[in-house]
């Protein structure tokens, strides 16, 4: 009759999920920087006008109702 001895190996696991991690944690940080960069406090260019045309009244000039 034979003997059989099973003596697994030692299992350090695999990088694997290091290398999930480090990419995962790089497509945050890249990610973060774009959206900070395009949402920064940049003023506006100094060739920007905003025009506003405003229809013609009428007769009336908006002021309140004379007290009774």
């Amino acid at each position: 009759m034979a003997t059989i001895v099973n003596t697994p190996g030692n299992d350090n696991g695999s990088s694997a999920g290091w290398a999930v991690a480090v990419i995962v944690l790089l497509v945050v940080l890249i990610g973060g920087y774009f959206l900070w960069a395009r949402h920064a406090g940049r003023p506006a260019a100094p060739s920007t006008n905003i025009n506003v045309s405003l229809p013609t009244g009428g007769t009336d000039t908006g002021a309140a109702p004379a007290a009774q």
